[in-house]
């Protein structure tokens, strides 16, 4: 009788852990997809930016006597953006998404800033058009990296938490990388007005 009932125990245990295991299990997927899901999400407006920057090139390239090294150099920038993959579980490839996406805004910052010598281009529907989309963009994407952020966050939790980084361990879920501010953005702006 005592043998029947130590191994109902045993087998409750069993039972027990597995189901366990299961729920632990289900719902790291579920914030790993999360994670991947809110990451599409951050992918998805950076296609947007740079369908936009294009065409706002385009829209330059077609005012006369425009400078093309600048424009080069954007078109340049643009192909380093779109030519990293980024794993979500990997900080050094989500830095280097980074690193490309800041320098294709810096070239298109000082494509706009060469623009502005140009008053019939800002003159153009079109390029004030442009301009309001870019900005609608940019705040699509912050609020798109925040929303990454939190997904991570909370994916992060479950993986470090325990006993959820038990079942972690056991079945290979990682921490995720955080998507982290430009270097020097933690800085305010030098701005100088040179009134004379």
């Amino acid at each position: 009788m005592k043998k029947n009932t130590t191994l109902f125990v045993i087998l409750g245990i069993i039972v027990v852990l597995f189901f366990w295991g299961c729920g632990s299990y289900n719902s790291l997927v579920k914030s790993d997809q999360n994670v991947k899901t809110k990451w599409s999400d951050v992918e998805t407006n950076y296609q947007r930016r740079t369908n936009l920057y294009n065409s706002v090139v385009k829209v330059i390239e077609g005012s006369a006597n425009f400078e093309k090294s600048t424009l080069t150099e954007i078109i340049q920038a643009r192909a380093k953006a779109t030519s990293v993959t980024v794993n979500t579980n990997d900080p050094k490839s989500l830095e280097a998404f980074q690193n490309a996406q800041s320098g294709l805004q810096s070239a298109f910052g000082r494509l706009l800033a060469v623009a502005e010598n140009y008053p019939d281009l800002k003159t153009t529907g079109a390029f004030s058009d442009f301009q309001a989309q870019i900005e609608g963009t940019e705040n699509r994407i912050n609020v798109a990296r925040q929303d990454y952020n939190n997904a991570v966050r909370n994916y992060n939790i479950k993986v470090k938490s325990f006993p959820g980084n038990i079942f972690a361990g056991i079945f290979g879920f990682h921490e995720g990388a955080f998507f982290k501010a430009d270097q020097g953005t933690q800085n305010p702006p030098d701005i100088q007005f040179n009134i004379k």
